[in-house]
C-alpha cells in the first residue's frame, strides 16, 4: 500500500491543476463576453476657433478668416474659442498662423480698434517720423522689428560745421512701415516718403520729436535677440577724423648736456645707450 501512495498523491495533483484550470478558463471566456458586450467609452473632441489663414498683427477678426477645428479636451489651453462670434471683431495683437489656436492672451481688450492702436502697449506711445531709403536701412525695416534711433545735429553755441551723432533711442519697436504721397514745393509734384511708426515711452516721444525737427534721423537695425543695452559718448567730427590713426613714435629722450638716450632691448635683456 505504501508503494501505491506517491501516484495517489500525483493523481490527487492532477486532477485539482486540471479542474482549477478549467475554472479559470470559464472565468477568462466570461470577463470576455462581458467587457465586449459594454459600450466602449466615446471620447467627446472638443470644437476650438482657430486661423483659416496666415493673419498679421493689428488685423481685426472676422468669421471668414476662423474655422473650427477638433482637439482633445486636455490638449486645449485656457483661453480658446469655440465660435467665430465670439471672436468677431477682435483685434490681433501678434502674428497667427494657419490653424494655430485663436487665444484670449493673443488678441486686444475688447472695443479696441485694428490697426496700430490695438498693437500698442497701454503705457506707451505710438509716434511715426519720416524716413527716406537710406534712413530706413533701404526698406528692409518690416513690423515687429527693432531699431536704434541716431540724431545728427548741430550742438547750440558750437561753430558752424561740427556736428554730433548721438544714439538718443534704444531697442525701439517697430509698430508699422508704409508710405504717403508728400509734396515740399507748390510746383513740385507729390513723392512717397517712407513713414516708420515706433513704440516709444512719453519722455523718448519727447526726444524723437525734438531730434526729428533740429537734426537728421537715422535708423539702426537690430538683431531681435540682441538686448544689450549700450552708453555712448556720441560722435563728432574731430572723433571722427582722429579715428583709425597710425600710433606715434615715442620721442627719443634728451639728457641735459644734449645727448640722447635710447633704448635697446634685445631677448630680455634691456639696456639704454647714450648718443
Amino acid at each position: 500500500m505504501k508503494r501505491y501512495r506517491p501516484l495517489a498523491f500525483f493523481g490527487v495533483a492532477v486532477v485539482l491543476a486540471l479542474v482549477t484550470s478549467i475554472l479559470v478558463f470559464t472565468w477568462l471566456q466570461n470577463e470576455k463576453t462581458r467587457l465586449m458586450a459594454a459600450p466602449l467609452p466615446v471620447s467627446q473632441n472638443v470644437q476650438v476657433l482657430v486661423a483659416n489663414a496666415d493673419l498679421s498683427w493689428g488685423t481685426k477678426l472676422t468669421p471668414e478668416m476662423l474655422q473650427l477645428m477638433e482637439f482633445v479636451p486636455g490638449a486645449v489651453p485656457e483661453g480658446h474659442f469655440t465660435s467665430a462670434e465670439t471672436a468677431k471683431d477682435r483685434v490681433l495683437i501678434v502674428d497667427l498662423k494657419r490653424n494655430e489656436l485663436v487665444l484670449e492672451s493673443k488678441l486686444a481688450p475688447i472695443g479696441a480698434t485694428g490697426g496700430v492702436a490695438a498693437v500698442t502697449d497701454p503705457n506707451k506711445r505710438a509716434m511715426s517720423v519720416k524716413v527716406d531709403d537710406v534712413i530706413g536701412v533701404a526698406g528692409f525695416i518690416k513690423p515687429a522689428d527693432h531699431v536704434d534711433v541716431m540724431v545728427t545735429i548741430e550742438p547750440p553755441g558750437g561753430k558752424q560745421g561740427n556736428s554730433i551723432s548721438k544714439m538718443i533711442l534704444e531697442n525701439v519697436k517697430v509698430l508699422a512701415a508704409g508710405t504717403q504721397m508728400e509734396r515740399k514745393g507748390k510746383d513740385e509734384e507729390p513723392k512717397p516718403v517712407q513713414v516708420i511708426t515706433v513704440e516709444v515711452e512719453v519722455e523718448e516721444a519727447e526726444k524723437l520729436a525734438l531730434a526729428s525737427t533740429q537734426g537728421r534721423l537715422r535708423l539702426a537695425l537690430r538683431n531681435p535677440r540682441n538686448k544689450e543695452h549700450v552708453l555712448t559718448r556720441g560722435a563728432n567730427v574731430s572723433a571722427l577724423l582722429s579715428s583709425f590713426r597710425p600710433k606715434q613714435a615715442p620721442k627719443p629722450k634728451n639728457d641735459d648736456d644734449g645727448s640722447i638716450r635710447i633704448e635697446v632691448i634685445k631677448g630680455d635683456v634691456r639696456k639704454e645707450v647714450k648718443f
